[in-house]
């Protein structure tokens, strides 16, 4: 047996919140002294408190945990009653970003609306620099577009698969008025891409409308409503090796690079990695994703940073420092 406290200490949840469910029938202590009325609970319900503290960080009720206690022996009872919950759940993020959404567009009318300038060229030179990280999972959607991320320091764009991040300045560019953090959906993108022509553009951020102005005319698009991961925790301020590349030159050595199969989980699956050597360090890269890091860059040479066979490869222009194109490494071992 073990008291309250003990109890509290071993499930996460509080003295407090242990008397509460004892009055709510949801978890009973196995014997309440006459006495003092101080209550003792057996080993086996650690994993019961634990269970309902579990339930309760996710909001569930508690007719619906009372449920699952009673037939925890049952898995499609308590499926049913966790997949309910779950739902529920789902519909209330999706009325929540609805009415953030208005909240935003609410905001944007009081509010000095951003604006960034630009030309043509510039901005084009930025998304195609990135355009090659996006992602295509459907499952993940604040991958599937491209982030303007714009400040009074430097207007960037990022994008982002998982396995390799772009990062790209937009020379030139002012921003008037307050930061602008926004994930551009890539039909936008790609419409801009095939824009022809150069001059001045206007970029604004009108609620969740996206409008840039160009010389040829106006794009629109519906900013996509997800949050882009913190990419700059990504980005380190120095690595261990630095090596100076031609890029001609390195696309001959990929073309003759051996290539070395290797699983890439549990399930049998493998993928074919190129090795590089480079600064005496055996690299596993995907020759793919190089070769359009490559294709999106500025030709002539390029700085290559690595700490060792695990930790990812970053390509710099020595022209354009913050311009960063960073690849996973695939493990060869």
């Amino acid at each position: 047996m073990r008291g309250i406290g003990e109890l509290a200490r071993d499930s996460g949840l509080t003295v407090s919140a242990l008397r509460f469910y004892d009055g709510a029938g949801v978890l009973v202590p196995a014997r309440v002294d006459p006495h003092s009325n101080y209550r003792w609970y057996s080993d086996e319900q650690v994993v019961v408190a634990r269970l309902v503290a579990r339930l309760r960080r996710v909001a569930m009720p508690l007719a619906d945990i009372r449920r699952v206690l009673e037939h925890r022996d049952d898995p499609a009872v308590v499926d049913a009653v966790l997949q309910a919950h779950l739902s529920r759940l789902e519909d209330g993020l999706a009325d929540a970003r609805r009415e953030l959404s208005a909240a935003r567009s609410l905001l944007a009318q009081e509010n000095p609306m951003s604006g960034i300038t630009t030309t043509m060229s510039a901005l084009l030179a930025a998304l195609r620099a990135v355009r090659v990280a996006v992602g295509t999972d459907p499952e993940l959607p604040m991958l599937t577009g491209v982030l303007l991320d714009a400040d009074e320091d430097a207007v960037r764009l990022a994008a982002t698969d998982r396995y390799r991040l772009a990062v790209a300045a937009v020379e030139g560019a002012r921003l008037d008025g307050p930061s602008v953090s926004v994930l551009l959906p890539v039909a936008l993108v790609d419409e801009l891409l095939a824009t022809t022509g150069d001059g001045p553009v206007r970029l604004a951020v009108e609620g969740d409308e996206i409008v840039v102005q160009t010389a040829g005319g106006t794009v629109r698009g519906r900013r996509l409503d997800a949050e882009f991961p913190d990419y700059r925790r990504v980005l380190r301020a120095e690595s261990r090796h630095h090596v100076d590349v031609d890029v001609a030159a390195l696309r001959a050595e990929l073309a003759a690079a051996p290539t070395r199969t290797v699983p890439t989980g549990p399930d049998g699956a493998e993928e074919t990695a190129t090795v590089l050597t480079l600064a005496d360090v055996e690299l596993g890269v995907n020759r793919a994703f190089l070769l359009e890091a490559l294709d999106a860059g500025a030709a002539g040479q390029l700085v290559l940073e690595l700490d060792g066979p695990l930790a990812p490869l970053v390509l710099r222009d020595p022209r354009r420092p913050d311009d960063v194109h960073l690849l996973m490494p695939i493990r060869l071992s």
